[in-house]
Formats: C-alpha cells, structure tokens, sequence
C-alpha cells in the first residue's frame, strides 16, 4: 500500500478588516497594489455614499438620547444641537417632522485632522441627524468622512478619516 503523502499546515494569517459602507469587505493585504487595482480602489472611492444610516423604532427622544450615548462610548461629544423642526417654524412658520442635527465631535482626532490641515475645520464637526420618517420610526444618518476627504488633498487626513468612519460605523450599527 502506498502512503498518502502529509500535506503541509500553514498557520492562519490575522488579516485587518475594514468595512465600507456598502456592506463589502475591504482586506488590507501585504503586497503591494498594482496600478489597476488602485484605479479600482479610486473608482469604488468615487461612488462611496456620503452618510450610512439605520432605521431604528422608538421614541424620538429615546432615540436621540441612545444616538448621544453610543457617540460617547466612541469618544464624541456634542457641540450643537439644531432642531430643524423648530427653526423651520419659527423662521418660515412651516411645519416639519421632527428633525435634529447632531454636531458631533472627538476631540483627539479633531486636533489631529487641524493639525495635518488646518481648513479642515470647515468640515467639521461630524453631523449625525436624526429624523422620524413615521411615528415610531426613526432614521439616524451620519456623515461618512471617507467620501468627505475625498474632496481634501491631503494623504494624511486619510488615516484619520479612516478610523473616524470606523467609529461612527459603530455607532449606527450599535443602535
């Protein structure tokens, strides 16, 4: 009888995973990348959406205060407030559904992302809005910075973009 020859066990490889906002997943390999694979890279960058959003039931307090909280688990706090609803009537005397603009802002990287450019504060701080599409549905959307900096020239807001996005990611998907 012939033996079967032993067939050799590589070690699995811990490889960094990032999601977009499409769902799809994007693995950072350690190779580098060929010219058309970067023109892909650049391609799908281009039609990126600029926010990721969730529809979540319950109250439009309950879900503002559940938005403010997980913000602070990533680091955030808020600057602003604006309550669309309420400005909308007062200075056009319409009326809206509840709607508010959430100014959020972690302080860390905000001062990192002044640092490596300094009008990147015309960006900032990271809007979240919450709206109520119907009563007892509620729609939270956040800016996705990663189609913001598309915009800004600059390679090392890349990075912080990144984590920024991975962070309010988190965020939406946790409510």
């Amino acid at each position: 009888m012939q033996e079967k020859p032993e067939t050799a066990v590589y070690p699995k490889k811990k490889v960094l995973r990032k999601f977009w906002t499409d769902g799809l997943q994007m693995v950072k390999l350690p190779r580098k990348s060929t010219k058309k694979e970067n023109e892909s890279l650049i391609q799908k960058n281009k039609e990126m959406s600029y926010y990721f959003n969730k529809t979540v039931n319950g109250t439009f307090e309950e879900v503002i205060d559940k938005v403010t909280q997980e913000l602070k688990k990533e680091g955030f706090g808020i600057l602003t407030e604006i309550d669309v609803t309420a400005t909308l009537k007062k200075k056009l005397d319409v009326d809206f559904k509840k709607y508010r603009i959430l100014g959020a802002c972690n302080p860390p990287f905000a001062h990192k992302a002044l640092q490596a450019e300094d009008k990147i504060g015309t960006m900032l701080p990271c809007n979240v809005i919450v709206q109520e599409v119907e009563a007892g549905v509620i729609e939270v959307a956040a800016v996705n910075p990663m189609a913001s900096m598309q915009a800004v020239k600059n390679e090392k807001l890349n990075d912080i973009a990144s984590e920024i996005t991975s962070m309010l990611e988190n965020v939406i998907e946790k409510l």
